[in-house]
């Protein structure tokens, strides 16, 4: 089988990780865009530490370039865009304008794009940039959900877990369209192909968008509550007698120095039923913090289900998706192994800009459009522009 040239822009955790799963499926030659860290690993390579993968020291890619208009200068099969959607700071054609440009599309025939991105909507503005490129031609677009344990540990270092799964399928601008056509299958099967050869989980669906909204949960609840505490998830569910380093609660109720030893919540008197059996850290955080979580998981259910209505054979949402989204991190984050800090929570502990406009602003828009409340999401969202403000623009309004 033939060799694919393959473009990935964005050499960061997401990036470095599928980078070496695209090489190593012996399938694949490998450039990548790496724009904030090209010198570190153009001098050292990447330092991998994954418990599925090993031990890698000074990996690098078959080409690496600080630009992707340096890297437009040969046909790629595939371009994988794994950097952050922030458009308040650049748009993807912005990003990729070197690969959507007249010289460029004289010169090769567009290839398949496959975007790793968090959020909703992140393929809006490429589609319509490749429309305008070649209005004759649909669009080759793979839109993604990824579930991954990775970070970058300065510029070229990364840990990885033992796991990497991803959910694909093509995007298309409308939902109403649940199977894909011969061509679509051939695409994706391609793409696919060279993720499980080289070792990855992958699902492939002819219905991307469904998936991507259900990922979304976790993200604009349990990443926006990070980042508004700047605290990681064990603040609202370890239970104190848990902590490896036990110590006293501040503003604890006479009942916080609970000795139970299980993670099993505590359910007499439980203030609110359907969060009885969660783990909590506090009984003033049982009370009042993760019934409000619950509820605006129920914000993001009741807006899904207009999304994505069950119609014979149209899925619909899962509607155990909001006792899921809330009661599964719970239990891994009130264990004491527990080190995962949510991207937006690092993002500002790193003063960087946060993927808000796609995880939460984009949410807040379609429930507006499609006349759904969404008081505890707006609100949000609401406090989180404050913060983004700060972090595009440090400084300001001081």
């Amino acid at each position: 089988m033939a060799t694919k040239n393959v473009l990935l822009v964005g050499f960061g955790a997401i990036g470095a990780i599928y980078s070496l799963i695209l090489k190593r499926s012996g399938r694949a030659t490998v450039t990548v865009v790496a724009r904030s860290n090209f010198d570190a690993i153009s001098e050292h390579g990447i330092h991998i530490q994954s418990q599925k993968y090993g031990e890698i020291k000074g990996w690098r890619p078959d080409r690496l370039f600080p630009s992707v208009s340096a890297a437009a200068d040969r046909s790629y099969s595939h371009v994988v865009l794994a950097t952050k959607a922030i458009p308040e700071l650049q748009r993807t054609p912005d990003l990729l304008s070197p690969l959507l440009s007249a010289a460029y599309s004289d010169s090769y025939p567009q290839p398949t794009y496959v975007l790793m991105q968090n959020g909703l909507g992140v393929e809006k503005d490429l589609y319509r940039a490749l429309k305008a490129v070649k209005p004759g031609e649909e669009p080759k677009i793979i839109s993604t959900a990824i579930w991954i344990g990775t970070r970058l540990i300065g510029k070229d270092v990364i840990e990885h877990n033992d796991f990497d799964r991803i959910t694909m399928g093509i995007y298309r601008p409308t939902t109403t369209n649940i199977s894909n056509t011969p061509n679509e299958e051939a695409v994706l099967s391609e793409f696919a192909g060279l993720l499980k050869q080289g070792g990855s989980e992958v699902t492939v669906v002819p219905e991307i968008q469904r998936h991507k909204y259900a990922k979304n949960f976790w993200n604009c609840v349990h990443g926006t509550t990070a980042a508004i505490t700047r605290l990681p998830l064990p603040a609202i569910f370890r239970p104190p007698q848990l902590d490896p380093k036990k110590g006293p609660i501040q503003n604890a109720r006479p009942d916080d120095t609970d000795d139970s030893e299980s993670l099993k919540a505590r359910t007499d008197e439980a203030p609110h039923a359907q969060t009885a059996d969660i783990p909590y850290r506090t009984p003033i955080i049982r009370e009042y913090t993760i019934p409000f979580m619950h509820d605006a998981f129920t914000e993001l259910y009741n807006l899904g289900t207009v999304l994505f209505p069950q119609d014979g054979p149209t899925p619909g949402l899962d509607p155990d998706i909001i006792q899921r989204s809330l009661k599964n991190p719970a239990m891994i984050h009130a264990r004491t192994d527990s080190r995962h800090r949510p991207s937006m929570l690092v993002d500002v502990e790193m003063n960087r800009p946060m993927e808000l406009d796609v995880v939460v602003g984009e949410v807040v828009r379609l429930g507006r459009e499609n006349g759904v409340q969404m008081p505890r999401i707006e609100t949000l969202y609401a406090l989180l522009l404050i913060l983004q403000e700060q972090l595009l623009h440090p400084g300001s309004g001081m």
